[in-house]
This record gives C-alpha cells, sequence and structure tokens, in this order.
C-alpha cells in the first residue's frame, strides 16, 4: 500500500465555481484538466461540460455548435423522447441508437464541453475565469472539446484535446506562448481517437506521443506510441501496453498524464477502467532512451476512487487525470473525480517507485 496524500481542500473546484457559459445553460461538471506552471501560477486548463437548464419531462434539449452564414453559433435541438423510441436514453451522457448493422452508436450527446482556465498562486485555491478560454468550432469539434493535456516544450504550450463530432472523437492540437493567444493546428489523430500524450521533448530527434484507437471488430482499447517530426504528421505508430484479462483495467488503457522524466527514466501516470467502468489510476517506469520499452508496471492502481466525491457526481466511481506537476520529488495528480469535479492528490516519487517494484 503505497502512501497518497489527498488534498483536505478536495474538491477543489466544482460546478458551483463556474459561471455558464449562456444563460440558459447549466454547468454539469468541471473536470479533466491539463495542468502547467506559467509565470508565477499553475494553469489548469479546464473541460466545462454545460448543458440547457429548464428541460420539460420527456424531453432532451442537445447543445451543438453549427455554422450558419459562415459564422459558429450553438444551437439547441429538441428530442422528444416519445418521439424517439428507437433511441436509448439509459446513459446521462449520451443518447444511443442503433444503427443498419445493430451495432449501438451515439446519436447525441447531452451536454457540450469547452476550454477553460483555472488560476492559482499555491496549487489549492483556484480561481476559474468568468468566461471560456476556448469554444468548440462547427467544422471539428461541433459535439465539443474535451479532456485538454499540455505539453510544455521550450517556449511553447502545445494542448491536445479530443475533439468530438458525430463523426467520431479525435484529437485536435493548439500551441499558445501565453494562453491568451491560441493557433489551432487541427486534427492530429483521426477517429476514433483520443487520450493522447506527448512527451515534454524530443527523443532521438522525434516528438513521441501515446494514443488510444478504438477498435471496432478485432482488438481492444490499447495505448499506441507515434513518433512526429513536427507534432503535426504522426508515424512509426507500435502497439505499446493493452488490457488485462482481469482485474482493473480489463475494459480499457489510455491517456492519463504528460510523461515526465525521472532519474530512473520516464514516469507515466495512466488510466485504467473495469469492465464495470470504473477508473483507476497506474503507472508505467519507461525507458529514457526508448519510452516505448517498459522497465516496470503497477499491478495495483495508485489512485483509485474511495472519497465520496470520487464514488458520487456525474458519473460514478471515477478517478481521471489529464495532468500532474513533478516538483521537489512530490507528484501531484490533478483529476476529475466522478466526471464533475477537479481534485488533487499528492505523492511522492519514492512511493511510485515502491508501487513499481523498483526500490
Amino acid at each position: 500500500m503505497i502512501k497518497v496524500d489527498r488534498c483536505n481542500q478536495n474538491p477543489l473546484i466544482t460546478p458551483q465555481d463556474v459561471r455558464p457559459s449562456r444563460e440558459d445553460f447549466k454547468v454539469d461538471g468541471i473536470f479533466n484538466c491539463g495542468v502547467t506552471r506559467y509565470k508565477d501560477e499553475i494553469i489548469l486548463l479546464c473541460r466545462v461540460a454545460e448543458s440547457v437548464k429548464n428541460v420539460p419531462e420527456g424531453s432532451y434539449k442537445i447543445p451543438l455548435v453549427t455554422n450558419k452564414h459562415g459564422k459558429d453559433e450553438i444551437e439547441v435541438v429538441t428530442i422528444v423522447q416519445s418521439e424517439h423510441p428507437e433511441f436509448d436514453y439509459s446513459d446521462s451522457r449520451s443518447i444511443w441508437r442503433k444503427d443498419a448493422k445493430g451495432m449501438k452508436k451515439i446519436a447525441y450527446l447531452t451536454s457540450l464541453s469547452h476550454l477553460r482556465i483555472a488560476r492559482s498562486k499555491d496549487g489549492i485555491h483556484f480561481t476559474v475565469d468568468d468566461k471560456p478560454t476556448i469554444l468548440p468550432r462547427a467544422e471539428d469539434e461541433c459535439w465539443g472539446m474535451e479532456d485538454p493535456r499540455i505539453t510544455k516544450i521550450e517556449d511553447n504550450y502545445y494542448i491536445n484535446y479530443t475533439s468530438v463530432t458525430r463523426h467520431g472523437a479525435a484529437t485536435s492540437l493548439l500551441a499558445t506562448r501565453d494562453f491568451v493567444i491560441f493557433e489551432r493546428k487541427g486534427v492530429i489523430f483521426a477517429p476514433e481517437n483520443k487520450d493522447v500524450t506527448i512527451f515534454p521533448e524530443k527523443i532521438n530527434g522525434s516528438y513521441v506521443a501515446f494514443n488510444r484507437p478504438v477498435p471496432c471488430s478485432i482488438g481492444y482499447p490499447d495505448m499506441w506510441i507515434a513518433k512526429s517530426p513536427d507534432l503535426i504528421h504522426w508515424g512509426e505508430q507500435r502497439h505499446f501496453s493493452g488490457v488485462t484479462t482481469d482485474g482493473w483495467e480489463n475494459g480499457r488503457i489510455g491517456g492519463g498524464a504528460v510523461p515526465f522524466k525521472t532519474e530512473k527514466g520516464w514516469i507515466k501516470i495512466y488510466h485504467g477502467a473495469d469492465q464495470e467502468n470504473r477508473y483507476c489510476l497506474g503507472a508505467f517506469l519507461l525507458d529514457k532512451d526508448d519510452p516505448a520499452k517498459i522497465i516496470a508496471r503497477t499491478k495495483d492502481p495508485i489512485l483509485k476512487p474511495e472519497t465520496d466525491y470520487e464514488k458520487e457526481g456525474f458519473f460514478e466511481n471515477v478517478v481521471f487525470t489529464c495532468g500532474c506537476l513533478f516538483e521537489n520529488d512530490i507528484v501531484s495528480i490533478y483529476y476529475g473525480a466522478a466526471d464533475d469535479k477537479i481534485c488533487r492528490a499528492d505523492i511522492h516519487i519514492r512511493e511510485i517507485y515502491k508501487a513499481l517494484q523498483i526500490m
């Protein structure tokens, strides 16, 4: 058993701390944030999920981004449940239907996510910006922007995130130097591919990233590793690691935080989910010069849903990270709890080594 220090101020940010982007919207969750230091502040770039408030019983109001007359705007589509018996409404996050082949597919998402900054001097007390930092656009994220991760390379901050449309969940890239002006780089991994994390430096002359394609007929939601000369064009894809046959990560693995370097090699915090959709965090230790080479892997989770705020929320039994800070031998993991709030847990690096059985 390793020692994990959950912040006694948890949860640090809740939906009540966030101003909706529109008067007719409510904030369902703020969670799954990328993290970095910028000047004298800790920046969290958060996923904020919003839905339409005051919806009549038996109806759903679906927010999505459309382009009309060359301008992006949010449109609200009304679905009356009694008029659409072909839909499955059992998942609070989405509306499903069967396609012509009998496979279940998402027809609509019940919320629309954008990215918003929260700022802190001490890493515990955060102020959330009143307005969205980046809103989704109709072209390639009309169903929302999700789960951002921040990788600092020299003076640039690269932000990859899940960009969602009816065509699937892709991964797109932004770049900024000041968290004021953002340059869109477009889609870098086509659907269905998400949970991307980019290493913070070139390795043997190439940029390196983990990604998580989702096969439909053969294979499982496993982690892959890829290389790029420019952060835009990715290739040399190799299978990295797969789900286990049983236990806490037998459903899917992926994503997690941006890798960080230690004296023993790269540490990669990742998430795993079982077939009951319980999300936990684990860790890999990777070779410094060849991060596709696994030196060690945790057998048990280093962080799992245990507290009420992790077990109860918009989607129960979830701890899910998009970023951490490694400073003074402490790994500070910022994570989404139950898909609606942001929390922090600190783990000394020696405790992670202990979990990796490399002490």
